[in-house]
């Protein structure tokens, strides 16, 4: 079998090292010997030891412990993760209670048994493993969390509305208040609930994100509350649900506004109830977890009409963020257009663009029925397709017509460019039937059919 491990042993007695060398050569990979205790900060930062065997006592006649003590805590100062087992021949059952207490694995008292000894170094082994193993799978995570929150940094305005916003969020993120975030698709709402994340004592937790509209109602309770092997066809193993799996972080519940009736008794029930009984067992499971819920529908109005319960709004809402749409905003367009248009530049490896005032203009008048989201995206087709520095409001294309409220909304209004585009409503709604959208147009076939050949539809 194949040595492994790094063990330092630190003794100030050359024979007691000697004979720990012998033994443990045959057993480890490397074995370093030391005489002078002051040396310990030096070797500790320049190896990295699985093991390391410390004497308690190098002074003559010491026998308290205490200078042991002392370069435990300098060890664990410089390798939190450092393990470290207390070798003595003056040990008694107070003094190992207090070596562990301090920070150390084992306690091991002089002259050793061989067996024993190489026993405690086999577990001291296995715990420094898992240590590090830990340490790895927290910097993974922490890693993983950073390149995930990355596209969700640009929560970015100097509107008062959003400055307002910004306010909110810092007075709010400290607590473990639930918030309710409120607003159109495309304004923000998992920016915003990911920087009360950033901003709260839960920061270097995990956050989770469930799209309450993407989840079946068969699967609800597996996926939010998990399942137990057995449970249903298809429940091949133990698994934990989103609950679970966020406890200690931040549980973003999305479009909670889209969730049935039915389903949402279950909800309040655990969040009144602060557990979670995975499908298939009996047994409740505590959970600790930030909840920020979010929809883009008039959750107020749904409680009015019966479709969304007033008792869960009541415990999801104790604090409202709403996020006014673009529209309501201009004065943050231009603030990000740059912001986009550096990131955009970066991305696809192109020298850094402006944006003229004449297409500023046009981007600040246009009403943005798709918020944010609908500029960013306006923003990389214009990187990507511009060929110039600097970009013109013909590098900015909007479809023709939009719907807003119960009308059309149009970017143009010469006459030609309306009927066009009305002509193409039709047909589409009608799925290219002539009959049906002559009808709605109020014109014969043959006259459509003469407009669709003018305008080359």
């Amino acid at each position: 079998m194949k040595k492994t491990g790094k063990i330092l042993v630190v003794d100030d007695d050359r024979d007691v090292l000697v004979a720990a060398r012998l033994l443990l050569k045959k057993h480890f990979d490397t074995v370093h010997i030391e005489e002078t205790p002051s040396s310990i900060p030096t070797r500790v930062r320049n190896e990295n030891y699985d093991v390391i065997l410390l004497d308690m006592n190098f002074a003559r006649g010491e026998s308290s412990g205490e200078e042991g003590f002392y370069w435990l805590n300098k060890i664990l100062e410089i390798d939190p993760s450092a393990v470290v087992v207390l070798v003595t021949a003056y040990g008694d059952v107070q003094m190992a209670v207090k070596a562990i207490k301090e920070g150390a694995m084992d306690f091991v008292q002089k002259p050793w048994q061989n067996e024993k000894l190489l026993a405690t170094l086999s577990a001291a082994m296995n715990l420094r493993k898992s240590k590090v193993e830990v340490d790895a799978l927290r910097s993974r995570q922490r890693r993983l969390h950073e390149d995930l929150d990355q596209p969700f940094q640009e929560f970015i305005g100097e509107s008062q509305a959003i400055k307002e916003i910004f306010r909110t969020i810092h007075k709010v993120a400290q607590t473990d208040a639930n918030v309710l975030i409120l607003g159109e698709n495309g304004t923000g709402k998992e920016l915003v609930a990911r920087e009360l994340h950033r901003q709260s004592r839960r920061a270097q937790e995990v956050f989770i994100t469930v799209d309450m509209g993407a989840i079946t109602e068969t699967l609800f309770e597996s996926e939010l509350f998990g399942h137990v092997k057995g449970a249903f066809t298809d429940a091949r193993e133990d698994r934990a649900g989103r609950f679970e799996i966020a406890s200690g972080g931040t549980l973003f519940l999305d479009e909670i506004g889209n969730l049935p009736l039915p389903l949402q008794a279950k909800l309040l029930t655990v969040l009144q109830r602060r557990q979670v009984t995975r499908v298939g067992s009996n047994t409740p499971r505590p959970i600790d977890v930030r909840l920020i819920c979010a929809t883009n529908k008039p959750i107020h109005q749904m409680v009015a009409e019966n479709q969304f319960r007033q008792d869960l709004l009541y415990r999801i809402n104790t604090v409202e963020i709403h996020l006014p749409p673009l529209r309501e905003r201009p004065e943050d367009i231009a603030l990000l257009v740059e912001h986009f248009l550096a990131n955009y530049c970066k991305k696809y490896q192109k020298p850094q663009m402006q944006v003229s005032q004449a297409a500023l203009k046009k981007l600040q008048k246009y009403h943005w029925p798709g918020n944010v989201r609908e500029l960013q995206h306006a923003i990389e087709r214009a990187v990507i397709m511009s060929e110039s520095h600097i970009l013109q409001p013909h590098d900015f294309f909007f479809s023709g017509a939009t719907q807003k409220h119960d009308g059309l909304v149009f970017e143009r209004y010469n006459l030609e460019d309306v009927e066009k585009i009305v002509i193409q409503k039709v047909l589409t709604k009608h799925r290219g039937n002539i009959s049906q959208a002559a009808r709605e147009l109020g014109l014969t076939r043959t006259s459509l059919y003469r407009r669709l050949e003018k305008y080359g539809l």
